[in-house]
């Protein structure tokens, strides 16, 4: 009799195979004493570990390119971190070998940011797998990471670093489930990217055995283990049935009965735009723009690069909706000549809209780079501000718009529970919403995306949740403007008929979620569509939401 585990379904599909877990991290090095006069030999020791390591997530991320190039690069410059260096050098001086030095340097600053309340989890899940490659360079023993495996399998694993997700093959890994993580985690992101099915934040997920059978359903969250027959063929019937309806659904996104849902990709640079464009994305929703800033920590991307990038991208969406998001640097995204080093709390202090504020200068480039790479081009250029709380932070940055002389469309991310509620005073300063519903959900509910404990308090199914989205588009509805979603809400099939009957206006995901949603979205009207959102508001839970809206839509 097969049993039946349930985490969260992060990136759609069915995988069916064995069980690989993840390498056997590194061991915690002797706490060995080195003679007085060997101190620089282990500094340089440690010196050209971590630059070793921090050349080889970079050598990871220009092979993975897109989202995952950020993020790999962030970790990258992580490693050289010069005041983890520094703490590094102090302990070898006073005795410590270079490979203790950086396990405790790492441990100091790992009990530091979660003595901060855990706002940079992701941070230091990131900063745990650094430290791991570079003890393991400075012992001589394997990298953690993905087993090596001449046959498919499931990799399980209690949380899978970016430079790992990264390279997983899909011909060899056919899905994973974590331990950790949660919907809205780079993991999670970076799956549905890959188009690898994956589950997270699966309780026991580390007691699976070796080599047993598991059956991962990335849609609903579910993991068989030891599945029977009859399970495998149902859950390879699903499959193929999904598979069938994404092959038959080609061209705009629309309901049944024709109301039109334009579906958009979010992209992190020109290295997506291809992906985008295989999947059929009418246009970029979510430009992400920060990942030109991480190349380097310290000084902002020339006027001349940026306006590179944005005309490539611009220039393969011809007479296309291309969203742009202009810098979100804080918290979970620090930049060195930007973010403020000492804050309390970065996730609820100098962020997004409110650092472009206090650099004009940073902002003014972005938008002057912005307004030249879009001349000559008959692209329908928009751009929008991150972290917008109310309308004087609107009027802001419309004023900065006009006076760097953009002539584009100028709207406002609601990400910020007050931005919801007072959404059509913010209207009356912009002329679109974007509804960013991964912070929206960390904002609402007081949990941090990255913590796999609070996990279900970020599922964007949550009535409270809804009921902002609802806000949001009805402000807009009234005011006769737009009202998309471009967080990862959207890349859910079901829910996106939920959002478009909430009266979202348009939808933006990853590029690889974009033949579900259309599939989908074509099988019901938009009458259907506007009472599985009642049903889905009308109740408690996010379970219940889920549950409700398939009732509705199914007609049972």
């Amino acid at each position: 009799m097969d049993t039946t585990l349930r985490g969260v379904g992060v990136s759609h599909g069915v995988a069916i195979g064995e069980v690989r877990h993840m390498g056997t991290a590194v061991l915690e090095p002797p706490a060995k004493q080195i003679p007085g006069q060997d101190p620089e030999r282990e500094q340089g020791r440690a010196r050209q570990a971590v630059d070793a390591v921090a050349a080889d997530l970079m050598a990871r991320g220009n092979l993975a390119g897109g989202e995952a190039q950020a993020v790999l690069e962030a970790q990258s410059m992580m490693a050289q971190d010069p005041e983890l260096m520094a703490d590094v050098d102090r302990r070898i001086a006073v005795g410590s070998t270079a490979e203790r030095a950086v396990y405790d340097a790492f441990a100091a600053y790992r009990e530091l940011l979660a003595g901060a309340g855990e706002y940079l989890a992701g941070r230091v899940a990131d900063l745990d797998d650094v430290r791991n490659r570079i003890v393991a360079r400075l012992l001589g023993v394997p990298m953690p990471g993905v087993p090596d495996s001449d046959r498919p399998y499931v990799l399980v694993a209690r949380d899978l670093a970016p430079a790992d997700t990264a390279l997983l093959d899909p011909s060899l890994v056919l899905g994973f489930v974590t331990e950790e993580g949660g919907p809205t985690s780079h993991s999670a992101i970076l799956a549905r990217a890959l188009g690898v099915p994956a589950v997270v934040a699966l309780p026991g997920a580390g007691e699976l055995a070796e080599g047993t059978v598991v059956a991962v359903d990335g849609s609903t969250g579910h993991v068989f283990v030891n599945p029977s027959a009859g399970k495998k063929a149902e859950l390879e019937a699903a499959a193929a049935e999904r598979k069938a309806a994404l092959t038959a659904s080609t061209g705009p996104g629309a309901t049944a009965d024709g109301h039109k849902v334009p579906l958009l990709a979010n992209i992190g640079g020109p290295a997506d735009v291809p992906a985008a464009l295989e999947a059929g994305a009418e246009g970029v929703g979510l430009f992400r723009t920060e990942f030109l800033f991480l190349d380097d920590s310290k000084n902002a991307p020339s006027e001349d690069k940026q306006v590179a990038a944005y005309r490539q991208v611009l220039e393969a969406f011809p007479e296309g909706r291309v969203v742009v998001r202009v810098l979100d640097a804080g918290a979970d995204k620090p930049l060195d000549f930007l973010t403020p080093a000492d804050e309390p709390n970065p996730a609820l202090g100098v962020r997004g809209l409110r650092t472009l504020l206090d650099h004009p200068d940073i902002l003014r480039t972005q938008l002057t780079a912005l307004a030249k790479a879009a001349e000559g081009l008959p692209v329908h250029l928009e751009v929008m501000a991150p972290m917008v709380a109310d309308r004087t932070d609107a009027k802001a940055f419309a004023d900065a718009c006009r006076d760097a002389g953009l002539h584009a469309k100028f709207g406002a991310m609601v990400e910020i529970p007050s931005a919801a509620l007072r959404a059509r005073s913010i209207l009356q300063e912009v002329e679109f919403l974007s509804l960013g519903t991964n912070d929206l959900a960390q904002y609402t509910f007081a949990a941090d995306r990255q913590v796999g404990a609070v996990s279900r308090l970020q599922d964007p199914w949550q009535p409270a949740l809804l009921d902002l989205v609802a806000a949001s588009a009805e402000a807009a509805g009234a005011e006769g403007r737009s009202c998309g979603v471009c967080g990862e809400a959207a890349s859910d099939p079901l829910l996106a008929c939920v959002l478009t009957g909430l009266g979202v206006t348009s939808l933006s995901m990853g590029a690889a979620s974009i033949p579900y949603v259309r599939a989908t979205l074509a099988k019901y009207t938009l009458a259907q569509c506007e009472r599985a959102a009642a049903a889905a508001r009308a109740t408690d839970t996010a379970d219940e939401a889920r549950t409700a809206a398939r009732v509705v839509l199914s007609g049972e």
